[in-house]
């Protein structure tokens, strides 16, 4: 076995990019070093601009800027929490050097609409801009026929803990078409090393045998599992119609297969803030039903107000991120399990 190519990982990476639909698949220890491997490959130069989403984990913002680019905020869509196409047009410049969205919590973005505005808004050296996803949360997901993961320059999934599927706590994987952009990641994962020649300064962003021979496992029942999640996560959307109608629940557009990593609600706008963070506290404090916003808005954290930022430059995700929050999902919740859940919703709602 070769240096970086542990016993199990080409074999999970052909099988995840069969999966995906794409040529290549490249493993790595976790998404947010797929993130850093995809924008260091962009060699930004000083003033360049990825255009990305505020409603996301930090790790996507946090890529950019340890490449040396200038992350450019885009709004949110009404109600998906994915970032708004026509936004995306609107901070387009000559200085944006790739589009980075994130398939939020389980639903893709609209990848033909941001792909038709990177190549008619080409950077003036570079030409069509890449799009690439964060598809962390995601796996599994489908969008208009093709699993997320096939479009854009490349996707970039997590396998963390939490996640559908799962490489024992950690891992990633990249997927791509481009065999430069996929020759590249392989190097820049192991210090640099290609074919014995060291050609750059490179990381250790390996995935262990073992964390790819669990992935080759969870990937043969991915599908499952997540039928499952989608069949609880529709139960539950109809149990809060009924207990808790103020309540807004998830969307799917027509042509989508959202895998709900998280089942993302809203509050009506007159609950936005503090009345939210009440109802989650009542919720966990006396009917022990636990919840996670995920995620504001980025701009929140003061180490990104140190850089110019502000909540209000995207107002919707602020209005967004000030409402919604998730409720528990998994696909071993019982019937049991969600009535008493939109019951208790619906009860501390109503207190």
């Amino acid at each position: 076995v070769g240096f970086g190519s542990a016993p199990y990982v080409p074999q999970f990476e052909e099988a995840f990019a069969a999966y995906v639909g794409t040529k290549y698949a490249v493993a790595v220890n976790s998404c947010g070093t797929g993130l850093d491997i995809v924008m260091k490959a962009l060699d930004m130069q000083p003033g360049d601009e990825v255009i990305t989403t505020p409603i996301t984990y930090i790790a996507t913002t946090h890529a950019i800027l340890a490449a040396g680019g200038r992350p450019v905020f885009a709004d949110v869509g009404e109600g998906t929490f994915n970032i708004d196409p026509e936004d995306v047009e609107r901070k387009m410049s000559p200085r944006t050097r790739a589009i980075l969205p994130v398939h939020n919590n389980g639903l893709s973005v609209d990848m033909d609409a941001l792909l038709d505005v990177a190549n008619r808004h080409p950077h003036p050296k570079f030409g069509p801009v890449p799009v690439f996803g964060d598809a962390a949360r995601a796996c599994g997901a489908g969008y208009k026929g093709t699993k997320v993961g096939k479009l854009g320059a490349a996707n970039i999934f997590s396998f963390q803990t939490s996640k559908n599927m799962t490489t024992l706590g950690e891992g990633g994987m990249i997927t791509t078409d481009d065999e430069a952009l996929a020759r590249r990641a392989r190097r820049l994962r192991s210090f640099g090393w290609e074919a014995g020649e060291l050609v750059e300064p490179g990381f250790n962003y390996r995935m262990t045998g073992v964390q790819a021979a669990v992935g080759l496992v969870q990937l043969r029942r991915l599908d499952e599992m997540n039928a499952r999640r989608r069949e609880r996560a529709q139960r539950l959307t109809r149990l809060l119609r009924e207990a808790a109608p103020e309540i807004i629940t998830p969307f799917e557009p027509e042509g989508y297969y959202h895998i709900y990593y998280g089942y993302t609600v809203m509050v009506p706008k007159e609950w936005a803030g503090q009345k939210r963070d009440r109802l989650l506290q009542l919720l966990a404090a006396e009917y022990k039903v636990g919840t996670v916003v995920m995620n504001p808005p980025v701009t929140v954290y003061p180490m990104l107000q140190r850089l110019g930022y502000r909540p209000e430059d995207t107002p919707r995700a602020k209005e967004h991120g000030e409402r919604l929050f998730c409720l528990p999902m998994h696909p071993l919740l019982t019937h049991q399990d969600l009535e008493y859940i939109a019951a208790a919703v619906g009860d501390a709602f109503s207190r």
